[in-house]
Formats: structure tokens, sequence, C-alpha cells
């Protein structure tokens, strides 16, 4: 990539904490750092070299390209950076290369389990939790999790002195439940260490619900020392929430994968974990129909990834299960002559990494679409779905509001190219309704404003590409007549809404419905259209209701809205002003279509008193 590439690269990073890892163009690791907003550090790189250090300058000639790894934390990036500056011991990085790491929880594996320290995780039988910041926070963790759950903290070994001798001074301060005393305490010991487990794992809340409910029942009993005591227990609790989820103990062969479907793009990626490290991550950028189901894609994916590779991880979390897991894993097994495992995590450390590897396929998909790929892609699909011919660019939305007949309004919302074009919003005010009528309310509004369009106003000189009426089938019927009616071929869709008052389909005037529930991207948009055609139209009666917006005999006239209104008021100062204004005083004010439907409004009688004299007095001749 050239120096401009890399720049343009970099600018289009997330603000979002990782690891970058800088490549030469042989793809040999040269540099890996951690950076708490990836955007920031590593356009860094690529501004003023006059800034940078002799090492930096020689560093950033020798990239030909880079690759990041979000993280969900700054200390996340760090554990990371860590990791892989021991795996590929790059040229310029000259720390964190001996063999020192993170402390790590770890869970022997015997008939009474212990909590103890340990550097590394390792293939011996036991549970490793963590890396965690340090030996002394790991301690800590340790500690609070035998508070809590009175676990002993003495070095007797058991079974073997159960009963040798009498219960430590722990037992007697409460801060353990002496497992020393009898055999039968087995069961009690296998439930403290289980619920151990569930803190370490991140399922807290559940844990901290029963000791909550035992805090309670003591202070009922007014038993409020040891109250007070399990109030402190939940409290040391908190401590393991410290728990980071980059590298995991029990990840000792493991692939994560991600995916991640965008408007234009889809991304799939796949994090290594080896010896319980975060060695490496892979993506794919493709093209696929946005309309294809998940579990269908991923399938797919995950077979043309793995299928034929030498060697395979023994753990492959996956974001959701795949309709042929259990024949894809037979497959994957007999390649390697070993199990190979799917595991489709519902929560816990195991789904953080998911969510990690979905927001890193997000931001690949982010960095490699513009944003006039995404709209493009997003209104052909839109398109493809409604069966039109071309994508829709120009869409308008319509509402009605009202509370009685005096106060019913429209509004009129445009979207272009996926976006609002707020210049473009009109809003009526419904005219001559003898009472509430959402029908033959949006039939006059739709009427009016394709009216002004063939008479040339150019106001509304833009013909849309499709219309979205809020409401259902009838809603849709009454704007497909009206289109008829006047001559006009535009593709008109009802916006069906669900329970929640979120638009859940697209109803076409025969009664078809197409859901939208299904493509995210289709489903946000016209979410977001049918909120803001609403939002504009209560607006509208809002401002009518208390006042702010003044009616006047003006608003009967055809052609002429709030801002017509308030130009001619501006100008002619009354109404009795703009009566007397002839036709040419009028079109220097507004346009010659709108003064003539003034001038007609108020000498319409007049005119025609005049007419009906003429003809009579020609008739006498």
């Amino acid at each position: 990539m050239t120096f401009e590439e890399l720049k343009e690269k970099a600018h289009a990073l997330p603000l979002k904490p990782g690891v970058y890892i800088m490549q030469d163009v042989r793809k040999t690791v040269i540099y890996v750092g951690k950076a708490k907003a990836l955007k920031n550090r590593v356009s860094q790189y690529f501004q003023d070299s006059a800034a940078h250090t002799e090492k930096t300058r020689a560093m950033v000639s020798q990239i030909d390209t880079f690759d990041v790894i979000i993280a969900d934390s700054e200390f996340e990036a760090l554990v990371l950076e860590c990791a892989l500056i021991k795996r590929y011991q790059p040229h310029y990085n000259i720390l964190l290369k001996d063999d020192k790491g993170y402390p790590y929880i770890r869970l022997s594996n015997e008939e009474y389990p212990r909590f103890s320290l340990a550097t590394r995780a390792a293939d011996d039988g036991g549970r490793y939790f963590g890396p965690y910041a340090t030996r002394r926070g790991s301690q800590t963790i340790i500690d609070a999790l035998r508070t809590a759950l009175r676990l002993p903290s003495c070095r007797k070994k058991f079974p073997r002195d159960i009963g040798k001798e009498r219960p430590c001074l722990n037992y007697h301060m409460g801060k353990c439940d002496g497992y020393c005393r009898s055999d039968a305490m087995k069961d009690q010991h296998d439930q403290a260490i289980s619920q151990a487990v569930s803190l370490l794992e991140g399922r807290f809340q559940e844990v901290q619900n029963d000791l909550k409910a035992e805090m309670d029942a003591a202070a009922e009993e007014l038993r409020f020392e040891q109250a007070a005591q399990l109030r402190d227990r939940i409290r040391a609790i908190e401590l393991l929430g410290k728990r980071q989820k980059v590298l995991a103990g029990s990840l000792a062969d493991t692939d994560v994968t991600g995916f991640f479907r965008g408007t234009a793009k889809s991304c799939f990626v796949v994090l290594h974990y080896i010896e319980g490290e975060l060695a490496s991550k892979d993506f794919d950028l493709f093209e696929l129909p946005v309309d294809e189901e998940e579990d269908a894609m991923l399938s797919s994916l995950v077979r043309e990834y793995y299928v034929d590779r030498p060697s395979l991880p023994r753990q492959i979390l996956l974001p959701c299960e795949l309709s042929d897991q259990v024949p894809l894993t037979r497959m994957l097994s007999e390649q390697v002559g070993r199990k190979v495992e799917f595991v489709t995590p519902q929560r816990g450390a195991k789904m953080d990494l998911i969510r990690l590897a979905n927001e890193n396929a997000k931001e690949e998909v982010i960095r490699a679409t513009t944003r006039e790929e995404r709209q493009n892609k997003l209104l052909e699909t839109l398109g493809r779905m409604l069966g039109l011919e071309k994508p829709p660019r120009r869409m308008e939305s319509y509402d009605i509001s009202n509370t009685g007949s005096s106060d019913i309004v429209a509004s009129m919302v445009v979207y272009v190219d996926g976006r609002p074009l707020k210049r473009d919003y009109r809003r009526f005010k419904v005219k001559n309704m003898d009472g509430p009528n959402d029908y033959a309310s949006m039939e006059q509004v739709l009427t009016r404003r394709f009216r002004r369009y063939l008479d040339g106003d150019e106001k509304f000189a833009s013909k849309p590409d499709l219309l979205l009426i809020d409401g259902g089938y009838e809603h849709v019927q009454v704007a497909a007549r009206v289109l008829e009616t006047l001559g006009l071929d535009i593709p008109a869709f009802g916006m069906v809404k669900d329970d929640r008052h979120r638009t859940r389909a697209l109803v076409h005037p025969d009664g078809r419905e197409i859901g939208i529930q299904g493509v995210q991207a289709v489903f946000a948009l016209i979410g977001q259209i049918q909120e803001e055609t609403h939002r504009f139209a209560i607006e509208y009666h809002r401002k009518l209701r208390s006042g702010h917006i003044k009616t006047s005999v003006l608003d009967q006239i055809p052609g002429v809205g709030e801002k017509r209104r308030e130009t001619l008021l501006k100008e002619f100062k009354s109404i009795k002003a703009i009566r007397a204004a002839g036709l040419e005083q009028l079109a220097q004010v507004v346009p010659k279509n709108t003064a003539a439907a003034v001038y007609d409004y108020f000498h319409g009688e007049e005119q025609s008193s005049d007419n009906a004299k003429r003809k009579e007095e020609q008739e006498c001749e």
C-alpha cells in the first residue's frame, strides 16, 4: 500500500481500544502496539514525520499494511499486545518480549478443589480463569471468593485432615464453614465451589441474588451482624468485575468466529486462540444476498474456511447454531482424526468472545464500505423486495394527525438516497371536513400534492419513485385510487405496524404484504421514515393547537400554504389589501398560478356577476 493509502486506512479506523499489527512487504509482523482509540493512535504514524523519533521513522518506512483487533477495554488491549509481542517477536518492539505474563486464577482438579495463583495457563487438568491485571488483584479476588462463600484458606488438605484437629480460628470468626469437622459436608463444599466458578465465569447476578436472599432472611430474623457480613461479601464479589476476556485459560485450542452482515458487504472473522492466548485474526470480506438466512450463510462460510485444512482447533465457537452442525462436526472430526467440537454460547465469557469477534467483523465492514456504497445497496435491496424496476432514489411518506374536524393536518416527508431532505418536507391543513376521516383526509392531501405537481408548481415539481403511506391496506388503496385518477404511475405501499407501533411490513394496494424485519438495514430505514413522518405531523398539529400557527381565510385558497400566507401578509399588511390588489401586484409577490388562485378566490363572485350581465346585454342586442 502507498503512504496515502495507509493514511486513509488509518483515518477510517474506529475510536475504540484495540491493538494494531504493522507488517512489511513480506507480511512479516514488524511492530505491535495498543491504543485507547485506534484511529487517533495509528493516524499519528502517517502524519508529519518530523515529530517522529529515528526508530519510528525507520519503522514507518517499512510498513506495507497493517491489521487491527478491536478490544473491549484499554486493559484488554494491553494484555493482547503482550501476547502478540511474545508470539511474533517484532523487530521494532523492545518491551514485553520476556516470559513475564499476567496472572491467572487456577482451580485444582482434586476431590476438594482449591484456588491458587498461576503465572500462565497450563494443560494440567486444572481450570484457569483470567488473566488479571496484577498478582495482588488476583489474590484479592481469591480472598473475596473465600470470604463470600466461606471456603477454607488454611493449609489443611482434605479429606486427609478431616476430623484430626479442632476447627481453626477462621471457623469461629465466621470466615469458614469448617469443612475439617466432617466429611458429610462434601456436598456443601461442592456447591460453594460451583458458586465460585459461576462468579469467575461472569454469572454475578445469580450468586448475588442467592446471597441477598440470605442477607434479607438474616435481617428479618434480627441477625444483624450476619446480615452485615453478607452485605460485605456481596460488595467483595464486585471485585470480580475486573475479570478480562481477551485471553481465557479455558481456550487452550479454540477458534472464535464472528459475522456481520452489512448493507453492501459482509464479513466473516475468526479469532485464533492458542494456549489460551489470542494469536491472530483472519477475516474475509464479500458480498452476499442480504435476505439469505444467517445460519445458512455461516454454515457455508465455516465449510469453506475449515474444509481441507491440515490442522483444526479442538473447539470452534459460533455466533448461532447451524442447521447442518451435526454432519459438519463429523466431517471435520474425520478430517483431522480427532473430535472437533462446535459450541454456541449463550452467556458468560465465551459469549463475550463471540461479541468481540462480531465487533471486529463489523469494523472491517465499516472500513471497507463507503457510505455511498451502503446506501446504493440498501436502495437496490428495497427496490428488489418491492418488485420495482429501479431503486427508489426519492421516497415520499405521508401521515394524518387529528383531534377533531377543525384540527386535521398531514405531513409529507421526503427521503433522497436514504437520507431526509428536509427542505422538501411539506405540511397540509386538511380543509372542509365534517369530522375526522383519515381516508378522506389522505385522499384530499394526495390529490392536492399531485395536482400541484401536474400544474407545474415548483415546490412540488419532483416526482417520487415510491410513496409510503402511514397505515394499512385501506390507506394505500386510497393512494392508488388518487394516482390512477390523476394518470400517474407511482408505486405506493402502506406501512403496517406491529403491537409496538413499529413498521413490520409494507402492504401493496392489492393486499400483498412484504415482510421487512428479516433485512435489518431495510427494517431500520423504513422504521426511521415512519417515525420521522409521524413526528413531523404531530409537531405541526401541536403548533396549531397551541396557537403558534394562526389560521386565516388565505388557508382556504389552493396553493397558499403557511409560507406564502406569511409572504402575502408581510407585503400587503392585511386581508383587505390583498383583496384589493390586482393580479399583477399579486404575481410580484407569489408565483403566477398562486396569484391567480388568490385573485379568483376574492373576485370570483364579482367576475361571475359581470360575465352574466355582459351575456344578458349581448342577448338583448
